[in-house]
């Protein structure tokens, strides 16, 4: 039986609980029909706003899972409450840690030069798992060739899950772009989580990740790269989050 969705904006988001993900995951794998793993926030929901081509990329979501606590408050508000925040961070181990009880192939794409090395030489000594293949290329979606090659390259490794890492929203492009070409591939959006897996980014406190404050804890950490993001581009949720309220109460 599937799982109810709730929209905000224009992002869906699966209602599930953390456990239920995992399931949906494993089910999805164990089907070989490939699929995808997004994991939205305040950052998604904003940017999918005004970009169509992000929206219809949602829409073809197989599994969309909040990454943020203002998403799980602002289910509340929307009445359609989401049981608890499901992070990419926090599925990465569980999932790695399965995908070696199953014999799942892995492979990592994306982050830094050498983080996907690193997180593989972690997850392999840490879970025991199959990582059969990392990349880290600099990804211009408008290269054909290049998306192509990545194409080819997961479809060859025969991975049965792929770890991508990229940021949004050029993963969750990626992975729309290619998903039938590297089917029964599963590809899951995880943004940073390589770099904390590897060790190369620390993770905000448990405390702030539970009250909200995550993105301050990164703020402070990459003030250079977030400030846009965080000050001037994510306060506009609050705008969406009024017009889904009014659209919903409209009928």
């Amino acid at each position: 039986m599937s799982q109810p969705r709730l929209t905000i904006g224009r992002v869906p988001i699966d209602v599930v609980t953390f456990q239920q993900a995992m399931e949906r995951i494993e089910a999805l794998v164990d089907a070989k029909q490939g699929g995808s793993v997004f994991t939205p926030n305040v950052d998604h929901v904003v940017n999918v706003d005004s970009d169509d081509v992000f929206a219809a990329a949602y829409q073809r979501a197989s599994l969309s899972v909040a990454d943020g606590m203002p998403l799980v408050w602002a289910s509340k508000v929307l009445g359609q409450p989401l049981p608890e925040r499901v992070a990419g961070s926090d599925l990465l181990e569980p999932t790695l840690q399965l995908a070696a009880k199953r014999g799942w192939r892995v492979f990592f794409l994306g982050a830094a030069p050498g983080v996907a090395e690193k997180a593989a030489a972690v997850a392999r000594e840490r879970f025991g798992t199959n990582v059969v293949g990392t990349d880290s290329p600099f990804v211009k979606l408008d290269d054909t060739a290049q998306i192509d090659r990545i194409a080819r390259q997961l479809a060859d490794s025969k991975a049965e899950i792929v770890m991508m890492a990229f940021g949004a929203p050029k993963q969750e492009l990626l992975i729309d772009r290619i998903a039938e070409r590297v089917k029964p591939a599963v590809m899951l959006g995880i943004g940073a989580s390589l770099d904390f897996l590897a060790g190369t980014v620390k993770r905000a406190p448990a405390i702030m990740r539970s009250t909200g404050f995550e993105w301050l804890y990164r703020l402070s950490q990459e003030p250079g790269r977030l400030w846009k993001r965080y000050l001037v581009n994510d306060p506009k949720f609050a705008v969406i989050l009024l017009r889904t309220l009014k659209r919903q109460k409209l009928g």
